[in-house]
């Protein structure tokens, strides 16, 4: 038996290709699907897709499962007809933002933006700056990219200290987080965005936080309350690095620009050379499973 699978780019192709079992079939967004789609049991959305992803259910009547190329899943819980999985990229994209965050630090601890702005005013503005080494961090979110976040850092010298949604081996609990905010120099947020964790980090998370403290988001915008730490970082009491806001992209006259104490990224994270190699080789496992009969390892269960 052979598994129809549609993929949005002929690299899908090529990958899948060589998936024992596998038959994948080239479709475009907001065009006219394949004959082929008539079979296909899979549907691999195209990265950050921006179209509603319900345009495609309706005409694929022997759907059984979507299959991402991103670790975020938000677009389609609640969206895909019952009965069909819904599996995430978990797994690709966690060292690239894991890396993302590193660099964050090390820009914001060393001083970089200042010393390249002096560079540009032909400045040799020689001072004294921070270290990420000794810093303790708290890292809210303990999947793959708190994993990852953590296995990079500690060659830093530093200390990540992991919180889940429940207590386990190496993890705290989400319930210890309000008296946890308070003992660390960086929290990171690498949460995905449920109901549960949308505006997650509101003005009482951030007045917990100990002074002088950076956030860290690379998680999603809506997790934070933008007007909260907009407040916080005018007031010159923390400081920031945000790959991703609410809204996005800002505005020009959203306050984050000209906020002080704020490293700022268009959501690039993940955005860096072999995202799609790596987001393929996830997906190719997964679909192998599936097509064996196995359920895939990144299924959604409710929210996450």
């Amino acid at each position: 038996m052979t598994l129809t699978v549609l993929v949005p780019d002929e690299l899908g192709i090529h990958v899948l290709a060589g998936v024992e079992g596998v038959r994948p079939v080239l479709y475009a967004a907001g065009e006219d699907l394949p004959p082929e789609a008539a079979d296909a049991e899979v549907l691999v959305p195209k990265f950050l897709q921006s179209t509603d992803p319900r345009e495609f259910f309706g005409r694929l009547p022997k759907l059984r499962l979507v299959q991402l190329l991103s670790a975020g899943a938000e677009r389609f819980i609640g969206t895909v007809p019952d009965g069909v999985l819904l599996s995430t990229c978990r797994g690709a994209h966690g060292g690239s933002t894991a890396e993302w965050a590193i660099g964050a630090l090390l820009a914001i601890y060393r001083d970089f933006p200042a010393f390249d702005r002096a560079r540009v005013d032909r400045r040799w503005d020689y001072h004294l700056t921070d270290t990420l080494q000794g810093k303790e961090i708290l890292v809210v979110g303990a999947g793959d990219l708190g994993d990852q976040f953590r296995r990079r850092v500690e060659p830093f010298d530093a200390t990540a200290t992991l919180v889940g949604r429940t207590a386990r081996d190496g993890v705290r609990g989400l319930d210890e987080l309000p008296e946890l905010l308070g003992s660390y120099d960086v929290v990171l947020v690498v949460v995905p965005l449920t109901d549960e964790t949308t505006g997650m980090v509101d003005a009482k998370f951030l007045a917990r936080m100990r002074d002088g403290a950076i956030l860290v988001n690379a998680a999603r915008g809506p997790v934070v309350d933008t007007d909260a730490l907009v407040a916080e970082l005018v007031s010159g009491r923390l400081r920031a690095a945000l790959d991703v806001t609410e809204p996005e992209p800002l505005p020009e006259d959203h306050p984050l620009w000209s906020a002080p104490g704020l490293f700022l990224t268009p959501h690039v994270a993940g955005s860096c050379c072999g995202h799609a190699e790596r987001a393929y080789a996830v997906v190719a496992s997964e679909v192998e499973r599936f097509a064996r009969g196995e359920q895939p390892r990144n299924l959604v269960h409710g929210d996450y």
